[in-house]
């Protein structure tokens, strides 16, 4: 009996090992099913997690805390149907061909397999809401990675409102609108909403789910309640060193000389509409978060949140992207889920857009990705924030018939127009951050000049 009550407590200590350990093997092996794939358009680093001391941002705020907020995110075309046909393929503008927004993506994606597609390859369920790619034509989209596209539009209350035309109609988009109604007036509202829903559904299959708001992008349309967030003696434009010109005429796009009557007024109101308009993406992101709370999923799904490009809000005299400037190629970029090594840091290393694709594919273990792909994948910084990754970054931008080329490293940005022919431009990222003074024509970087030169037309 002695022997018999030994062998049993020595069974009942061997079954709580084993328990523990199983315990400990199944937190040891958490690891994301889903994605949530957010873009939100002409998003530049107006967020309170990049230390933005006006706009209020709260629950992009809150991801970053729970992920990667990275500070070195490059696009490689400042502007919205060539970048995110570019990162949606991992290929670089140049090989797509798609350089502005006419181009659609069905006439050469041809047998790419574009990211959503391979994750729906992959048996995951897609869904595409609001603008992933530019608009929601057919035509520029890939209809083969999708089970699902929906696209929305605001109600006709939500088309009412306050508002003005900055430009007294010179530049048709440049408008802004205090706007009646409730978020879901808007389209950004209804794209959240159905978020929600699809969030909440049962499904057996995991979901890359991709969600597209338009705003801040123009025209600056927001309900009410966000524009009153921002009165306009705390919208403060930036000010630029005096006499301030570009350095060539085509360095900034053609409407120029329209921004240049700008007031300080009107200064005022493009900042507390943009500022207006980015509050209220937020607040849509926090809706598609709650979700994920609500339904558990938060601790099984990756999290991709970016601006599809960067943009200028007075740097430069310039209220706009299509830019080879900081402020036009660097956006902001934060990952959270069991992918992410650390939580609530941040990130130095350097990357470019069509880096996405190969990097998500990665993470979640994709089969037959392509071996075509441009990019490269980060994950090894997205497991380890602390390492670093590409020592430059590259992105093009045209002006008509010309192409303007860009190579940017720790030290210094350089741009080369029509491969120099049209003149070229370097910037001291350490003293000029905001790249005002070109120092390329001065004797003493001569040296810096031919070494990024040769950086530039270097492969990736």
């Amino acid at each position: 009996m002695k022997n018999s009550w030994i062998l049993m407590v020595f069974a009942l200590f061997l079954m709580g090992c084993g328990g523990q350990a199983s315990k400990e093997t199944k937190e040891e092996t958490k690891r994301d099913v889903n994605v949530l794939f957010i873009v939100a358009d002409d998003l530049t680093k107006t967020l309170g997690c990049y230390g933005h001391p006006v706009v209020k941002t709260p629950h992009i705020d809150q991801l970053a805390a729970r992920g990667i907020q990275f500070n070195q995110a490059y696009c490689n075309f400042a502007v919205c149907n060539p970048s995110r046909s570019s990162f949606l393929t991992g290929m670089t503008p140049e090989t797509t061909t798609i350089q502005d927004n006419r181009v659609p993506l069905q006439s050469i994606i041809g047998d790419w397999v574009s990211m959503p597609a391979l994750f729906k390859q992959n048996g995951f369920y897609t869904m595409s809401l609001g603008k992933i790619y530019h608009g929601n034509r057919e035509e520029h989209n890939d209809l083969k990675g999708w089970d699902e596209i929906y696209g929305y539009k605001a109600t006709e209350l939500g088309k009412k409102g306050e508002g003005r035309n900055m430009t007294n109609g010179v530049l048709k988009w440049c408008n802004w609108r205090a706007a009646e109604g409730n978020d879901e007036d808007q389209a950004d509202g209804l794209i959240a909403k159905k978020a929600v829903e699809f969030i909440k559904a049962d499904r057996d299959k995991p979901f890359f789910l991709a969600v597209g708001f338009h705003k801040p992008h123009d025209p600056f349309v927001a309900p009410k309640k966000y524009f009153d967030l921002y009165p306009l003696e705390e919208c403060d434009p930036p000010v630029l060193p005096e006499g301030w010109e570009p350095p060539y005429e085509h360095t900034l796009p053609g409407e120029t000389k329209t921004f240049n009557k700008f007031t300080d007024q009107e200064r005022r109101e493009f900042l507390r509409s943009y500022y207006a308009c980015s509050s209220f993406m937020d607040a849509q992101v926090g809706k598609v978060l709650k979700a994920l709370e609500e339904s558990g999923q938060m601790d099984n799904t990756l999290i991709f949140f970016l601006g599809d490009h960067g943009y200028h809000l007075g740097e430069h005299n310039w209220w706009n992207k299509v830019t080879l400037f900081e402020k036009g190629t660097s956006a902001p970029f934060i990952v959270a889920g069991q992918s992410a090594g650390k939580k609530g840091v941040q990130s130095d290393a350097m990357f470019e857009y069509i880096d996405i694709y190969p990097t998500l594919a990665e993470l979640l273990e994709l089969d037959n990705t392509p071996d075509y792909l441009e990019g490269k994948s980060f994950a090894s910084v997205i497991r380890d924030p602390s390492q670093p990754f590409r020592s430059e970054v590259r992105a093009i931008i045209r002006r008509g018939e010309m192409t303007g080329r860009m190579v940017k490293n720790t030290d210094w940005r350089y741009v080369e127009w029509d491969q120099g022919r049209m003149g070229n431009e370097l910037y001291d990222q350490a003293r000029d951050p905001v790249e005002y003074h070109n120092l390329a024509g001065d004797p003493e970087y001569a040296d810096i000049v031919l070494k990024m030169k040769d950086l530039l037309y270097q492969d990736h």
